[in-house]
């Protein structure tokens, strides 16, 4: 993921300014209305001098604007700027059309991650394996069937039959995402432990909750959309002539 410097040296910056217990503690103030500095020294006990030292860092980190009073003109009114605490998120990711999710045999992590990926998204995804099995594992299907997933027993298949060329591939397993160099490449990696080396009921709710939170933190930092059913199909890396 390619992010630009100035944009890391902005982060930076906002990361500084809330590092101080004081300043986040006038952020806390700001967030949910206005306040003059008066009102915030007031409110936090803090004398005005030390208020206007954090108003102005905070300031120069453009997490809060100044703004004259329409009443009293020699008032002055502090106000959070949101879209600078929404700056300390990683940016987005290229938009994609499709997710696929990667393992080694295409019968666990990656048809959880799959499935996830639809329930909480309602965007496109699939699953493939670098060495795929014949079937999916019976637990991985016994904690989708617990968690109110959809996965089909026998529905595995090899990257090279399901990666298009508009996908954002992620890697579930440290082997796919170092055996993956050619055109298949992942753009993501999710070190998830193989719960199928321990095969237990428990090895496999533990990569789901791992995949789940992934899920959640990563979905908000794309922009997959549905695949246009008219469209031309992509040219797919396939196997066979």
């Amino acid at each position: 993921m390619d992010i630009e410097p100035s944009s890391l040296a902005a982060r930076a910056r906002i990361h500084a300014a809330l590092g101080d217990p004081a300043r986040l503690a006038i952020v806390d103030a700001l967030t949910l209305g206005d306040a003059s500095p008066g009102e915030i020294a007031h409110a936090l006990d803090m004398p005005t001098n030390l208020v206007a030292h954090h108003v102005k860092v905070l300031t120069d980190a453009g997490l809060v604007a100044r703004g004259r009073s329409e009443g009293d003109r020699r008032r002055t009114y502090l106000r959070l700027r949101p879209a600078a605490l929404s700056a300390l998120t990683a940016p987005p990711l290229a938009a994609a059309h499709r997710v696929v999710f990667v393992c080694t045999h295409n019968s666990a992590r990656s048809q959880l991650a799959a499935a996830l990926w639809k329930r909480r998204t309602n965007g496109d995804a699939a699953s493939a394996g670098t060495r795929p099995a014949p079937r999916v594992h019976p637990r991985a299907v016994a904690v989708a069937h617990r968690h109110a997933l959809d996965l089909d027993p026998a529905g595995t298949a090899h990257v090279d039959d399901i990666v298009r060329d508009d996908d954002l591939v992620i890697a579930v397993c440290d082997n796919a995402h170092e055996e993956l160099t050619g055109p298949v490449r992942p753009r993501l990696h999710w070190s998830v432990p193989d719960p199928a080396r321990i095969d237990t009921d428990e090895a496999f709710e533990a990569a789901y909750a791992d995949l789940a939170d992934r899920v959640d933190r990563v979905a908000p930092h794309t922009a997959a959309t549905s695949p246009d059913a008219h469209a031309p199909a992509p040219t797919t890396h396939g196997r066979h002539p």
